[in-house]
């Protein structure tokens, strides 16, 4: 099946012509999802912090003893770091 087919276009790119932070993070996670882990890095390189962060959030809800909002907004700060690293790194 080809999904790429049915991937969402960048906005940001679309309306202003510059990539956005989470540009690459689709065809990254087909990647992932096909098993090539290090193409799917070279794409974006914050696609691990990212699905961590994605993950701790509907934990948060069933868990809020272990994974507190606390816990959920540091792994949200460390995926924007990992975001922008990557961003730099892409285009530099």
């Amino acid at each position: 099946m080809n999904l790429e087919k049915y991937m969402l276009p960048c906005l940001s790119k679309t309306l202003f012509g510059m990539e956005c932070l989470g540009c690459g993070f689709q065809r990254s996670l087909l990647l992932l999802l096909e098993g090539d882990f290090e193409r799917s890095f070279q794409m974006y390189p914050a696609i691990f912090t990212s699905l961590f962060f994605l993950l701790s959030i509907p934990f948060h809800f069933l868990f809020k003893r272990i994974f507190s909002l606390k816990l959920v907004l540091i792994l949200g700060m460390i995926n924007v770091v990992f975001m922008i690293a990557g961003y730099i790194f892409k285009h530099h």
